[in-house]
């Protein structure tokens, strides 16, 4: 197979317009010999430590970066047509859930789902268990999520792929942990996505006692923090838990395309029990909100529990791409 070519950096002007923004679920398939790693600054603080652009269309990158205490992956899926059409193409940045990584979605055919879309889809790491927050405390280093998706990748997106780096060229979606995280990023950076989708994702914090905040800490410091947590405890950094919270920033969700997807039904199993239970309840509440606020909204409720449901994949990435600017 003939590598493709390499994408060129673009200019710093079209990067300077997206500055903040972020990210998705995250997936793709390393699939050949790794090229030659670049450990050039950027200009983002980022460092290229593995690349991989042999591949038409999925690109695989390695970033070092001061913001995570390890490498984390990127997936970026490119449009059928993108080396010969020379077009400028809308993003998506569509996040993992917990427990996964950035090629968490080419287990649910990512790259069939959009073989003929005009849509560039980024997927990063998130973390196992970073909830796509910069945590209140870590014992094992840096694991800066928020920035690194935010100051640095997309801004880096921006200046290396033919992208419209504004609102109207922006979705963010996720499984999970990651439709948390899409909400949250939606409405935290207001002008940043035009689009946002939560598959099973909870956009409630603090209801039940804040159960969602109390496994958002417990999870992180199992998992990734060696005993620190995203939002503090025993006491919670209050500040933190309400600005992340989508029930709490209604407004900043108004004028926005909207998809939320939850299962009914879930398992016996505990793990999937919790976790769609509380999504389910969780979502009903925002679904309230927002119509009480006459903020429109689409929202189904699937038999099921807490998976990715590749029929409403398929039926949200139809719906972004006619929403967000047209390639």
């Amino acid at each position: 197979m003939v590598s493709a070519p390499r994408p060129t950096r673009r200019t710093m002007l079209k990067a300077a317009g997206g500055l903040t923004v972020a990210a998705g679920l995250g997936a793709g398939t390393i699939l050949a010999t790794s090229l030659a790693a670049n450990a050039a600054d950027d200009g983002f603080g980022l460092h290229i430590t593995d690349r991989n652009e042999s591949d038409p269309r999925m690109w695989y990158y390695r970033f070092q970066t001061a913001e995570i205490s390890w490498a984390p992956g990127v997936n970026v899926l490119l449009p059928s047509d993108y080396h010969t059409s020379g077009r400028t193409y809308p993003v998506l940045y569509l996040l993992h859930g917990g427990n996964g990584d950035f090629i968490e979605f080419d287990h649910h055919h990512i790259r069939e789902l959009t073989a003929d879309k005009p849509l560039i889809v980024v997927m990063p790491d998130g973390g196992k268990a970073g909830w796509y927050s910069n945590p209140v405390s870590s014992n094992s280093g840096p694991h800066n999520w928020e920035s690194f998706h935010l100051n640095q990748l997309v801004p880096w997106v921006d200046a290396n792929f033919r992208t419209y780096s504004e609102f109207a060229g922006r979705a963010v979606a996720g499984f999970s942990m990651g439709g948390f995280g899409a909400l949250k990023y939606t409405a935290k950076y207001y002008g940043h996505f035009s689009s946002i989708s939560a598959h099973s994702g909870p956009p409630s914090l603090r209801r039940d006692a804040g159960l969602v905040v109390h496994w958002a800490n417990v999870s992180s410091a199992a998992v990734d923090l060696a005993g620190g947590t995203i939002y503090g405890a025993p006491a919670w950094d209050e500040k933190r838990v309400s600005a992340d919270n989508p029930m709490e920033n209604l407004e900043r969700y108004r004028g926005k395309r909207i998809f939320l997807v939850a299962g009914t039904s879930p398992s016996p199993d505990p793990f999937d029990y919790a976790n769609e239970t509380q999504v389910l309840a969780g979502q009903r509440e925002f679904k309230a909100a927002l119509d009480k606020a006459n903020i429109p909204y689409t929202a189904h409720e699937d038999p099921g529990g807490h998976m990715i449901r590749e029929d409403r994949l398929a039926e949200d990435l139809e719906g972004i791409v006619a929403h967000l600017k047209k390639a």
